[in-house]
């Protein structure tokens, strides 16, 4: 499993990516191998506005769904619209076309709660 040392990592196996206020999201290397095969995702709407906590969005495997937490409060700018009937490019490529949203951070305060690759792993290692 590959998890880049550029990103941040989430408790809850999601990945992130800020560039001038703008978060990336999507779900680790560790989270698509442990769901198995990605069937559907639902995602939300542009313009939909989430606490840090809340589940922005669902992916569903042959094995379970699991939810998709934004680590920061947040306004959906923009969806991955290319993974609709494409979710297996989640699998393939967690980090680069398999991203499901991007947040506008409201509050970067929220940040904070990110934690780098070696924490991530330590993590893991629990």
């Amino acid at each position: 499993m590959k998890f880049p040392a550029d990103l941040k990592y989430t408790a809850h196996d999601e990945w992130a990516r800020v560039e001038d206020g703008v978060l990336t999201l999507g779900i680790t290397d560790f989270a698509q191998d442990a769901l198995g095969d990605l069937v559907h995702v639902e995602l939300p709407k542009v313009g939909a506005r989430f606490k840090a906590g809340d589940a922005v969005c669902e992916v569903e495997s042959v094995k379970a769904v699991a939810s998709v937490y934004s680590p920061v409060d947040g306004e959906v700018v923009e969806v991955n619209g290319a993974l609709d009937g494409s979710e297996e490019t989640i699998n393939q490529d967690p980090y680069g076309d398999g991203w499901l949203v991007r947040l506008k951070v409201n509050d970067a305060a929220g940040l904070s709660s990110l934690l780098d690759l070696a924490a991530y792993q330590a993590k893991l290692a629990k």
